[in-house]
């Protein structure tokens, strides 16, 4: 009896990881850049470029988080969520002069996310199945 349950234990954990997925590259990181090249058809100037626009917003998110984190007031939300959406339209527009009509539409689609951020799913319907965006 002792050797079935061992056996079953070790027969799960052996299945649990083998179909555990290995870890990607970090969010932001040079995979997901290598993923873009592919997916715009970016040649390597253009590779180049984007790499430099993007380095460019990471340190000025940075700069933003330490600025938040060393004032003696903290910025709210709103204050932060406006900033944050004015650097992805200046990003927008840097990759604008890089990137081709087509490339852009593509990188657009790529980008672009539904009102209300990540954690928002299932959530568009209060407790009555009132629709809480129509409001």
């Amino acid at each position: 009896m002792k050797i079935r349950v061992i056996a079953t234990a070790l027969m799960c954990v052996a299945a649990g990881s083998a179909l555990a997925e290995p870890p990607g590259p970090p969010p932001g990181g040079p995979g997901n850049l290598d993923r873009m090249a592919v997916l715009l058809d970016l040649d390597a100037g253009q590779q180049v470029a984007v790499k430099k626009v993007f380095e460019e917003q990471r340190e000025q998110m940075q700069a933003l988080r330490q600025q938040a984190k060393s004032a003696d007031t903290r910025p709210t939300r709103e204050q932060m969520r406006a900033r944050h959406e004015q650097m992805q339209k200046e990003t927008k527009e840097k990759l604008r002069g890089v990137l081709s009509d087509t490339q852009m539409k593509k990188f657009e689609a790529l980008t672009d996310r539904p009102p209300g951020g990540p954690g928002m799913r299932g959530q568009r319907f209060d407790r009555d199945g009132q629709d809480k965006t129509a409001k």
